[in-house]
C-alpha cells in the first residue's frame, strides 16, 4: 500500500478542471487559507491562545488516518494539547462516500461538541475494516452506542445540506489549500504530507515552542 491514501472518489470532490498554478502559494497565504473558517463549524481542542496549532485533513476510511488517530494523537493530546501547547483542529476530508457518511454521523453525534466528535470517531476508526464491509450496519451500531435509534442514524445520513457543506469544504480545501491525500497537517500553516510517528511530530512541534 502507498504510503498515503490516494483519492478515489471523483464524484464526491467534483472538482473544476483548472490549470496547474503556475507559482505556488506563499506559505503565509496558505497559513491564512487554512485559518479561515469554512462551511461546517471546525472541530477543535486546546487552548485558543496556545502557540501552536496543528490541522489535520483526514478521511474515516483511510488506514494512516487511523494509525495517527489510535497510535499518535493519544500522546500527542497528553503532552501538549491538555498542556494548552498545541490547539488542535481536525478537519474532513472523506476519500469515498463511505467516509463522507461517517463524518456526517460524527457531526451528529457531537452536535457542536468537539469532545463528542472526536469520540465518535475514535470508534469509527476502531470499526474501519467493518465500516467498509458494511457500512450500514456499522453506522446504525455506532449510533446506537451514542444514543441514536436507527432511525436518528437514517435521518442524519439524509440531511443532504451537512454532506453539501462537508463537499464545499472539501473543495475548499483541495482549490486553496492543496490537501489531495490524506493525512495532511498544517502546523502553523506549514504543510506535512504523510503519516508521521509521535516523534517525528515531536521534532517539528518543539523548536517552534522555543521562539
Amino acid at each position: 500500500m502507498n504510503v498515503r491514501c490516494r483519492i478515489a472518489f471523483a464524484a464526491l470532490l467534483a472538482f473544476a478542471s483548472t490549470a496547474a498554478p503556475g507559482v505556488a502559494l506563499a506559505q503565509s497565504a496558505i497559513a491564512a487559507a487554512v485559518a479561515k473558517p469554512v462551511s461546517l463549524p471546525d472541530i477543535a481542542i486546546g487552548s485558543a491562545n496556545a502557540p501552536i496549532t496543528i490541522t489535520e485533513y483526514s478521511s474515516m476510511s483511510c488506514p494512516h488516518c487511523a494509525a495517527f488517530g489510535q497510535n499518535v494523537f493519544p500522546m500527542l493530546r497528553s503532552k501538549y494539547i491538555d498542556t494548552g501547547k498545541v490547539r488542535f483542529v481536525f478537519r474532513e476530508f472523506p476519500l469515498d462516500i463511505k467516509a463522507a457518511a461517517a463524518s456526517i454521523l460524527a457531526r451528529c453525534i457531537g452536535n457542536g461538541d468537539s469532545e463528542k466528535y472526536l469520540k465518535a470517531v475514535e470508534m469509527l476508526f476502531k470499526l474501519q475494516d467493518p465500516l467498509m464491509a458494511q457500512t450500514k450496519e456499522t453506522l446504525i451500531y455506532v449510533g446506537g452506542q451514542h444514543g441514536m435509534s436507527e432511525q436518528d442514524v437514517k435521518t442524519c445520513e439524509e440531511d443532504q445540506a451537512q454532506f453539501d457543506k462537508l463537499n464545499a469544504d472539501q473543495q475548499y480545501a483541495h482549490r486553496e489549500v492543496k490537501v489531495t491525500s490524506t493525512p495532511t497537517f498544517f502546523l502553523n500553516g506549514v504543510r506535512l504530507r504523510g503519516s508521521m510517528s509521535f516523534e517525528e511530530l515531536e521534532e517539528r512541534i518543539k523548536p517552534l515552542l522555543k521562539k
